[in-house]
């Protein structure tokens, strides 16, 4: 019966795994595609930030204008977050490889791991030279945060189904 319980567990775990991986996937690819929109999103945060206390509107409001006079000005340099989303969308596609083969892949979650915290480098070393107040820095760098949650469960159970394989002897 032992081993009917262990397939179970095995399969319990790859569907995590490839759950996990989707999530990450999906979240990657929105959070690209919002650079999109630059104009409407900006001033959708404007919007949805008034009254909030501390510097939150005055930023989303500066950040909204900011865009808009240069969407008015010079809309081509908004191709440059067309880019930007396009790589998200190239990176999550890397992360497919985890889907067809999580052992042989799991380099493709330590790499998405160390992403995750150059994030963080990014957003606290390289941000304030960009005048970016500290409050949106701490925004930022909890996208390295969060998304480091589901690379680092998925990289938990590849390590079970790579114990199971040495167990078994694959």
């Amino acid at each position: 019966m032992k081993p009917l319980t262990e397939a179970m567990d095995i399969s319990r775990i790859r569907k995590r795994i490839r759950n996990w991986t989707l999530f990450f996937i999906g979240a990657l690819w929105f959070s690209g595609l919002t650079a999109v929109p630059l104009e409407w999103g900006t001033q959708w945060l404007s919007d949805f930030t008034m009254g909030w206390p501390g510097q939150w509107h005055t930023w989303a409001e500066s950040a909204a204008i900011a865009i808009a006079d240069v969407g008015s000005k010079y809309p081509f340099l908004f191709y440059g977050t067309d880019w930007l989303a396009f790589a998200h969308i190239v990176i999550g596609l890397a992360f497919f490889g985890v889907l067809r083969d999580p052992v042989r892949n799991k380099w493709i979650i330590e790499w998405g791991l160390w992403c995750c915290a150059l994030v963080l480098l990014l957003a606290f070393a390289w941000a304030p030279v960009r005048g970016i107040p500290f409050f949106w820095r701490c925004v930022d760098a909890s996208f390295g945060v969060i998304g480091a949650i589901p690379l680092w469960l998925v990289l938990r159970d590849i390590r079970s189904l790579e114990q199971h394989a040495e167990r078994v002897g694959i």
